[in-house]
């Protein structure tokens, strides 16, 4: 995000299929095996310098390595020179996060070396005309790879500041394109306020008694995945038919992956186009899911997915998500106040106090509301 707080600027990626000819696929292949390379020499040299001299070495040091490098390294040298600069700001991105986890009293995980196939994208830094990647004819241009068919299926706002190439288990391969958009571009929502009770019966429920019904991808697609799973460990390790067992059960998880992040991204998008304030709870996703009887249908659900898309997708609509306390929420009726405390498997409040009789989750939701109108108040 730029720091000229006058014309603040945010971050957004776009991402599109591709479809690269046999040559480009092994090209993208080769490139990524070098990169992985040049990641753990990179990481070794930082790892050797502190053990032998207590000193840590920058980036800017390893870049002029790396021209060095690439003089004699014939593999070094194919790479196009922003895809393997960046690696290299990739190795500084995990020591950054390191040295962080260590100031904040955290158990760090040391920056570890990547094994064979786990280097999973190449990324040009420049995007433009004249530099390393742009659009040419309708096409993706990448330098020292040529053109490469890609399916725009939407406009891409804002500027293009980097792309990154990376083929996903299902087999398909990716362009993924950050974009950098001016925020006065947004316009601001007068529309209404909501609340909304995530959950696993109803995937969501609002203030105003309307409803998301619960997909259940990964629920659906669990016999055949089991039997793929099944498959695969009768499969002898290190054969061409485990190696075939294995990509369908990688295709069947990205499908499962892929149906439920089109469902979020269509349901965020309706709610922040109608509502111009929605009130959530400030949940403990990765405590809930510690619990085994539960974590399954979370996951499923994607809360945690849906939460963050909400809240940048109402950034750019103009709306605004206000966080709340989530105690209370269930058992307080939204009518009189008190407390009414039921078990999970009750679905109905009805509150002795007042009479009310209301589904719990559309309860919790008035209840969410009123607690981020007290926020907005305060």
């Amino acid at each position: 995000m730029s720091s000229d707080m006058s014309n603040p600027k945010v971050i957004r990626n776009y991402k599109f299929r591709i479809y690269p000819n046999k040559e480009q696929e092994r090209i993208f292949f080769r490139w990524q095996e070098t990169c992985r390379r040049i990641y753990n020499n990179a990481l070794a040299q930082r790892k050797e310098t502190w053990e032998r001299e207590k000193q840590s070495i920058s980036r800017t040091e390893q870049q002029v390595w790396l021209k060095e490098n690439k003089k004699e390294n014939g593999f070094f040298k194919e790479v196009h020179s922003q895809v393997a600069q960046e690696v290299l700001f990739r190795v500084d991105r995990a020591f950054d996060g390191f040295f962080r986890r260590v100031k904040n009293g955290e158990t760090p995980g040391y920056p570890r070396f990547k094994g064979k196939g786990h280097y999973k994208s190449i990324t040009y830094t420049q995007f433009g005309d004249g530099l390393g990647a742009s659009f040419q004819n309708g096409k993706l241009k990448l330098s020292k790879i040529g053109l490469v068919k890609i399916e725009l299926h939407r406009e891409i706002p804002g500027t293009i500041k980097t792309v990154a190439i990376k083929k996903e288990a299902g087999g398909n391969w990716y362009a993924v394109f950050a974009v950098e958009i001016d925020k006065s571009q947004f316009e601001i929502h007068l529309g209404s306020a909501t609340g909304l009770d995530v959950g696993l019966e109803k995937f969501a429920s609002m203030s105003d008694g309307n409803t998301i019904e619960n997909p259940r991808y990964l629920r659906k697609t669990e016999k055949r995945l089991k039997h793929a799973q099944r498959n695969l460990s009768r499969k002898q390790k290190g054969s061409r038919n485990r190696k075939k067992a294995r990509y369908k059960v990688a295709k069947l998880h990205t499908k499962v992956r892929n149906q439920r992040k089109d469902f979020l991204h269509k349901e965020s998008r309706k709610l922040v186009e109608i509502y111009s304030l929605i009130a959530v709870e400030d949940l403990n996703i990765k405590g809930m899911v510690r619990n085994h009887h539960l974590a399954k249908s979370i996951s499923d659900a994607g809360w945690s997915e849906f939460l963050a898309m909400l809240c940048y997708k109402a950034e750019d609509a103009g709306s605004k998500i206000v966080k709340v306390n989530p105690c209370g929420t269930s058992q307080d009726c939204s009518n009189c106040g008190n407390t009414v405390p039921k078990e999970l498997s009750i679905r109905i409040h009805q509150c002795p106090f007042c009479g009310l009789v209301l589904d719990r989750d559309i309860n919790a939701a008035r209840n969410i509301l009123k607690k981020a109108l007290a926020l907005e108040a305060a």
